[in-house]
């Protein structure tokens, strides 16, 4: 191939990425294929030959997210500053038809079983003329593959497996990503060896369920396994992301407990506490069960911070129902728990039981929120005047204060501490921070030598 025929095949390719951690490794993976297949990754859709949207397809609400970043881009298009758009990730997945039919200006699809087609895809639009519809298998879709982070350097994720097999009835996540598969082991540690070379201080173990790690791949909970071999790695701090309640083992809970760079944070969804709505829902917890796990987890584990997710109005959820949630929120003193409204979403179970209408489940929604809000602010209170080992993030000129995260704050969900120092501590460093107040409800504090 001559440089001429090289430089006509070598493309701008600018990527947005929408919806959670997980979707957005696949799209670090797409970005690392393009490059590899000779194209440039670039920032700014403006001037992109191909501008690839990674969806998120879960809600409607992140469907209608996704069509507004395609209409966007679809207006660069119109005006020449964008030449080719491909759809990629949950949505494409979902809506595959709906959105090659009811979004001409976009040039192509990719169902989550073809990311790895990405590159495949750009040729057949920008040399071929083409507009290709590639929908693989979401069972056997592989996993792994080279990544460009799309973090800042000093974090990442390491997702652990794919698919789920909970089969929850108001999700469409089985129908979207297939059947629950662990990545092996190895395969794993050698990438987060790669991680750990390239600098990362905090890992952030993902999947849609961690805590069932391996058990696809001989039976057994391998999760408490792999941590351990992760934490024997030059990572700072190593942070879990999701685990499902009645898959916690002991086992796991004294990994957790015992290794220092394995953060006392847990994310753990429980989506309601009535068990009537849980069983409706095909979780397999109750609200006994979860109280002995929060109880159990907090005895064992120092200083544990606990994050969930509240699912409001889901069917058989009546007024004494959600009192009885709200009621659970104030006893368990759960630090950091996000409410949202049911979304009956098209092809699941739940959508055909009957339910609240969508004003109520917001209004309930946004009481979980205020009750959410006295057990922040009453958390924070009582960490007022201890220290705090703090990952310095930068420099917030409007507040003239450095921010950054404890342990207590996750990446891209929970919010910063902001902090005074005498020097110029560097973003990806870690300060000690006495914390002394708080700001719109984060907390505040002095850097300490």
């Amino acid at each position: 191939m001559n440089k001429s025929e090289d430089h006509v095949l070598s493309y701008n390719i600018s990527f947005i990425s929408l919806g959670c951690a997980k979707n957005q490794v696949n799209c670090e993976q797409m970005m690392a294929a393009v490059q590899a297949a000779g194209h440039t990754i670039q920032p700014d859709p403006q001037g992109a030959d191909v501008v690839v949207v990674n969806t998120c397809g879960f809600l409607a609400s992140a469907c209608e997210e996704a069509i507004d970043n395609i209409l966007e881009m679809a207006e660069l298009k119109k005006q020449g500053r964008v030449k080719k758009i491909l759809v990629t990730g949950c949505m494409a997945q979902r809506y595959q038809e709906d959105v090659l039919r009811e979004l001409p200006e976009v040039d192509g699809v990719l169902g989550t079983g073809s990311y790895g087609e990405i590159a495949s895809a750009i040729a057949e639009v920008m040399d071929q003329g083409r507009r290709p519809c590639r929908i693989g298998n979401i069972h056997t879709a592989n996993q792994s593959g080279q990544r460009i982070l799309s973090t800042p350097p000093w974090y990442a994720y390491l997702r652990i497996a794919e698919g789920c097999d909970n089969h929850c009835a108001y999700c469409v996540i089985p129908s979207l990503r297939g059947k629950y598969r662990s990545r092996p082991m190895e395969e794993l540690l050698d990438e987060a060896a790669e991680l750990s070379s390239a600098g990362v201080r905090e890992l952030l173990v993902i999947a849609q369920d961690i805590t069932r790690y391996g058990t696809d791949l001989n039976g057994e909970h391998q999760l408490a396994a792999l941590l351990r071999r992760l934490a024997q790695m030059d990572f700072h701090w190593i942070r879990l992301h999701y685990l499902y309640p009645d898959e916690i083992t002991d086992e796991l809970i004294d990994t957790i407990a015992a290794e220092p760079k394995i953060l006392p944070y847990l994310d753990i969804p429980i989506q309601h506490c009535n068990d009537t709505i849980l069983k409706a829902m095909n979780r397999r917890d109750t609200k006994a069960a979860l109280t002995e796990m929060f109880h159990q987890l907090r005895q064992r584990i120092p200083g544990l911070v606990l994050r969930t997710s509240i699912i409001t109005g889901l069917p058989y959820e009546d007024e004494a129902a959600f009192e009885e949630l709200c009621a659970f929120l104030r006893s368990e003193r759960i630090e950091r728990a996000g409410g949202f409204p049911f979304s009956p979403e098209e092809g699941t179970r739940a959508a055909a039981m009957d339910h609240v209408d969508t004003e109520e489940a917001r209004r309930r929604a946004e009481l979980v929120v205020d009750v959410q809000s006295d057990i922040i602010d009453a958390y924070n209170e009582s960490v007022l005047g201890s220290e705090r080992e703090v990952l310095c993030e930068g420099f917030d000129p409007q507040a003239q204060m450095f921010f950054g995260r404890s342990y207590a704050e996750s990446p891209d969900i929970d919010g910063r501490i902001h902090f005074t120092a005498d020097g110029d501590p560097a973003p990806g460093t870690f300060v000690m921070v006495r914390l002394t107040g708080t700001m719109d409800g984060e907390l505040t504090g002095e850097c300490v030598e």
